[in-house]
């Protein structure tokens, strides 16, 4: 297999900065691990060679032997004279080159982190073969979970004196942020979030929380923010490596952001590196917007944290749901149960077998798939997951919103590249349930893993609450049940409902 790789990946990855590199990095590794070719085009070759930085040029001439430079230069097809119409400059005109060799077959795959080549790529429907760093890996990990040698320990909080300031992972604050080394030794003893590569110790994920009263100064930032509870991500970064860690340190922050009842959650952010970069996406698809600018230079996003559900986006406006959508009781296996929503777990179920090491544990949105003969599932629509397991193992567990419903499928690829980032099944099963019965085919729901409940009802209380009428009205299926039903839900799980919006 030949993965072409953008001019920006080289160059970074010879810049000789480990701050810039860490992604790349483990990108490259896995590219050797899974037997991929590391192919770069001769427009590549050129752009690099007029590079100012005269090191990194001299790295790229010693490393050149490690690359498949590709022998010749296609001529554009019709449909990339079309797409090369909008280029304005010579990097545009490398970016169609580079999409021309993918859409010519003369590659398997097109690596890159910029996002007017994921652009073009949509318009030509080349998408499923052009990736982001971090969609490469998630793809490796979905496909190869054998191959994974390394796990991620679960989240977990520590002391800022238990995290190893000299760990690589830092150099990048270093460099952006003078004084940050004294800045990180006065927060000793406040707590942060942070993930762990047990192979070698070295953080992979950081996140720091701070709450903020109505009379926080805000003199830094234009246009200065109006007095309102808010909460401040202080220091967030996540390297790439397919476990899908962004969205698990989202979901803490708005967990947080929950329990401190804030109105108001905003980040300040640089955008001059590509991993700053891909935070600014993520955190603009769950409802950041850009504000303003701080004094040093960074960016000011800003998310609305008042209670608001957005039904066609239910993104922007998540973990709110609304006591007017529709609510559906949903059975999972108990196989599959805290697989899926670790944050579920049972009493009975060891933390240690559900480290956060898959990519689907991580996710926020998450695929779960069904042959239900109920398929008139709308996004928005409130899923209460039922996990099976007979009169007192069988409980309700957790709340999800739906977000995407896909029914039919092109083929058996078509079904299995759809699920496999975000669902619990192996390719090997999910090709399995295709073939199972070709007149009733799966479909499936993208949803928002929501809420996990604190206290468990089990079967038995459900029926003598009447939110089930008995063990053959088990949902083998989605299974819409009334408001009143679900309140009962609610006051049985000992719900906090500061998320639902009345």
């Amino acid at each position: 297999m030949k993965a072409l790789l953008d001019t920006n990946i080289i160059i970074h990855r010879e810049s000789g900065s480990s701050a810039i590199n860490q992604d790349i990095g483990i990108l490259f590794k896995w590219l050797d691990k899974v037997k991929y070719s590391k192919c770069i085009h001769p427009l590549t070759v050129q752009e690099i060679k007029k590079n100012p930085n005269k090191q990194t040029v001299k790295t790229f001439d010693i490393k050149m032997n490690s690359y498949e430079l590709l022998p010749s230069i296609a001529p554009l097809s019709p449909d990339l004279v079309k797409i090369s119409s909008t280029d304005k400059n010579d990097n545009d005109k490398i970016d169609t080159a580079l999409l021309n060799e993918l859409y010519l077959e003369r590659v398997d795959i097109l690596i890159s982190e910029d996002k007017q080549i994921h652009n073009k790529a949509s318009q030509l429907g080349l998408s499923n073969a052009v990736y982001t760093i971090n969609s490469f890996l998630e793809k490796i990990a979905s496909e190869n979970p054998d191959l994974i040698d390394y796990k991620v320990l679960s989240v977990r909080q520590r002391l800022f004196a238990d995290v190893n300031l000299d760990d690589p992972f830092f150099d990048s604050f270093k460099e952006d942020y003078p004084g940050f080394e004294k800045w990180f030794r006065k927060k000793a003893n406040e707590k942060t979030y942070v993930t762990i590569n047990k192979l070698n110790n070295l953080i992979l994920s950081f996140l720091f929380l701070k709450r903020e009263e109505k009379d926080e100064v805000y003199s830094d930032i234009e246009p200065i923010f109006k007095p309102k509870r808010r909460l401040k991500i202080g220091t967030f970064k996540v390297v790439s490596n397919g476990m899908r860690l962004g969205e698990r340190f989202l979901k803490i922050v708005f967990d947080n952001a929950l329990a401190l009842k804030v109105d108001e959650i905003y980040v300040t952010i640089f955008d001059k590196r590509d991993e700053q970069k891909r935070l600014i996406e993520l955190l603009e698809d769950w409802g950041f917007y850009r504000w303003g600018v701080k004094n040093t230079g960074e960016l000011v996003y800003v998310r609305d944290f008042n209670k608001i559900f957005n039904t066609n986006n239910p993104k922007l406006t998540f973990p709110f749901i609304s006591k007017k959508s529709r609510v559906f009781l949903v059975p999972i296996y108990p196989e599959y149960h805290t697989e899926l929503f670790p944050d579920s777990i049972l009493r009975t179920e060891s933390p240690l077998n559900f480290e956060d090491n898959e990519p689907y544990r991580n996710a926020i949105r998450k695929v779960y798939v069904s042959r239900s003969l109920e398929r008139n599932i709308k996004r928005g629509d409130i899923l209460v997951f039922y996990r099976t397991g007979g009169i007192y193992k069988g409980v309700v567990s957790t709340i999800c919103i739906a977000e995407d419903i896909v029914l039919r499928f092109k083929d058996e690829d078509d079904f299995v590249r759809a699920c496999l980032k975000r669902s619990v099944y192996s390719e090997e099963n999910l090709r399995s349930q295709w073939r199972y019965n070709s007149k009733n085919r799966q479909f499936i729901v993208s949803m928002l893993y929501t809420y996990s409940f604190p206290k468990r009802a089990n079967l038995k209380t459900l029926i003598d609450n009447n939110v089930i009428s008995g063990i053959d009205d088990v949902p083998r299926g989605f299974k819409q049940i009334s408001l009143e039903k679900f309140e009962t839900i609610l006051k049985l799980t000992e719900t906090d409902e500061s998320f639902i919006i009345h």
